[in-house]
């Protein structure tokens, strides 16, 4: 009995593709969710990994030309109103608003450091906005991914256990399938959430550096502009 309980066993497909086509439709609809949001999280992880090197990138190149000693309102007529780069936008929003905070005959309205200040902050929440896009999405898979998986093991084996009791046969050919099945659920919540948790920490830390280094940008450009303002 066991010989032909073992040879049965060893005839059932257990590989993936096995193990999927031989699940119910709502294991499968789990499966296929979780290869979604797996081949998602990718998709963001990748982009923000290039969205982030360009963003230092940017920033490095945009230091040096700040700091070469070149006139600032040359340096803005360079790159215009409206520059690609992240860095540069922070500085062309202070720049904007210095030139409007001058009236035609040269006077400064009153109030200029208070809003060029505001102009610098918007500029820097826009940026911020553009660098966290899709971390949410990755704390989600992260965080849900696993219990979506649960569930399709819990409902895989419920089935499975149905299956036994219809058949009134415990055996290794009837009990084996319907649990890999089910534990397979399970593996692919994994497979799609610690990739999301991992890298949503690293690109959430990678984030706050790169806006913390527009912050400082953004003071120091202030303070240059304060003491012009003094003067």
């Amino acid at each position: 009995m066991e010989t032909e309980t073992l040879a049965l066993a060893q005839e059932i497909d257990f590989s993936m593709w096995g193990l999927f086509a031989r699940a119910t439709i709502t294991v499968k609809l789990v499966m296929i969710v979780l290869i979604l949001a797996s081949f998602w999280s990718w998709a963001i992880i990748i982009h923000n990994l290039i969205l982030y090197r360009s963003a230092r990138r940017e920033a490095r190149e945009f230091d040096r030309a700040f700091w070469s000693g070149e006139p600032l309102d040359e340096l803005f007529e360079q790159m215009g109103p409206e520059p690609k780069g992240r860095s540069q936008r922070v500085f062309a929003a202070g720049m904007l608003e210095w030139r409007r905070s001058h009236r035609e005959s040269g006077e400064l309205i009153p109030g200029a450091q208070a809003r060029i200040d505001r102009s610098m902050n918007v500029a820097i929440a826009n940026v911020s906005d553009e660098l966290q896009k899709g971390l949410s999405v990755l704390a989600t898979i992260g965080s849900t991914a696993p219990f979506v998986g649960l569930f399709g093991t819990v409902w895989g084996i419920m089935n499975a256990f149905i299956e036994i009791a219809e058949q009134q046969n415990t055996n290794l050919a009837v009990v084996a399938p319907g649990i890999a099945e089910a534990l397979l659920a399970t593996g692919l919540g994994l497979l799609a959430a610690i990739p999301a948790v991992v890298y949503y920490n690293k690109l959430s830390a990678d984030a706050d550096r790169i806006l913390a280094r527009y912050e400082s940008f953004a003071d120091e450009f202030a303070t240059i502009l304060s003491r012009n303002l003094d003067a």
